[in-house]
């Protein structure tokens, strides 16, 4: 839910006037009486809190004719600003639409990793939740202890778990998996998760190359790596993954396919009763053999394609998220007139915004930075 009772009153705190669908915070355990006590207006459909909006607060893209049992979109007044997860690199139709609706939107998935936007990085939110979801995912189908255990009936040995992707969502992962009692390993492509990830008590696995010196973006984030790295990198993990009782694979990088970091041979190397929970599902899979939304079996390896894994651990993946819009719309509120007062030359506004005026200005999706301004 983009709204909770404590961000509604942040809100009305702001000026604003909170309108919120009945029945909406129902699934992360906010009532309609508990959004109304903070100052809500409650109200009956979609139809009903977005009439007259001047914001509009998403969790993700609004739908589309056809894409549902409501077109939200055609809802959205002239002139709004939408704020969300918007998914502009997967969907240039509905980023065409929000040009031609009037809309000014902004994509929040975009946020800058600068220090001032930390209280507003909705990716790392909600990474840090389904690293741990993820991790009770595979406790539920593993068929044994995490922790060794001392018996009067003899020793149970500890699980071996590797964290493919030591990002927030990987380090949380392990993490977890460590307070669990298991053994941990995990591998990355940037040089800087190695310190990170043996901080945590895990062992780090990568083949330390020159080119795996280099493989970080100025922004933290991970550069795709040659295909030779990649040969040598899968040849390493195919000989640990052998070794494992779980997997669980969080690699992702903003924009682009998944990439494959287990193919059917590792799959079929591990173990009987062994687990993959794969993060990337949604967007192709880490694992070669994982079906998004499904929980599948193949030769007695669990393999585990939850979509929207921070949707799991509802309540606070809403909690957070929520603080996060407020963190990013607060700045852009007016202090005097409490109206929306936008600053085109902020860098976080340049970042995230997508489209304004009735065009995409957005410089990665065929906007320009003259635009922006």
């Amino acid at each position: 839910m983009a709204a909770t009772a404590d961000s509604v009153k942040k809100l009305v705190g702001l000026g604003a006037t909170v309108v919120v669908e009945s029945g909406a915070g129902l699934g992360s355990a906010v009532t309609d009486e508990a959004y109304r006590s903070a100052g809500a207006e409650v109200v009956p459909d979609a139809a009903a809190a977005l009439a007259g909006a001047d914001v509009v607060l998403k969790v993700r893209r609004p739908l589309r004719a056809g894409e549902g049992e409501l077109d939200e979109l055609s809802l959205i007044p002239r002139g709004a600003t939408l704020i969300g997860i918007l998914e502009p690199y997967d969907d240039a139709e509905s980023l065409a639409a929000y040009a031609a609706g009037g809309i000014e939107s902004f994509a929040l998935e975009l946020v800058p990793r600068i220090t001032r936007a930390q209280s507003m990085d909705v990716l790392s939110s909600q990474a840090n939740l389904a690293g741990y979801r993820a991790v009770l995912e595979a406790a539920s189908v593993f068929g044994r202890a995490f922790p060794m255990m001392m018996t009067a009936a003899g020793t149970v040995p500890p699980a071996r778990v590797l964290v493919m992707g030591a990002g927030v969502a990987g380090l949380q992962a392990i993490a977890t998996a460590r307070r669990l009692g298991a053994v941990v390993s995990a591998t990355d492509v940037r040089p800087a998760a190695k310190e990170q990830v043996q901080s945590l008590g895990a062992s780090f696995v990568a083949v330390e190359d020159e080119e795996f010196k280099a493989a970080e973006t100025a922004g933290g984030y991970a550069k795709e790596m040659s295909a030779e790295y990649r040969a040598k990198q899968a040849a390493l993990i195919a000989e640990t993954v052998k070794k494992q009782d779980i997997v669980i694979c969080t690699a992702l990088i903003p924009g682009r396919k998944a990439p494959v970091l287990v193919d059917e041979a590792m799959v079929r190397s591990m173990k009987p009763g062994s687990v993959i929970v794969d993060l990337a599902a949604e967007r192709g899979g880490n694992c070669a053999l994982t079906r998004p939304g499904e929980v599948i079996e193949d030769q007695g390896v669990t393999i585990v394609g939850h979509r929207n894994v921070p949707g799991r651990i509802a309540t606070d993946a809403s909690a957070l998220y929520a603080r996060n819009l407020v963190a990013f719309l607060t700045p852009l509120v007016d202090k005097d007139s409490k109206g929306l007062k936008v600053d085109g030359t902020d860098a976080i506004v340049t970042a995230t915004r997508l489209t304004s005026g009735g065009r995409v200005v957005h410089p990665g999706f065929g906007g320009s930075a003259e635009q922006a301004a």
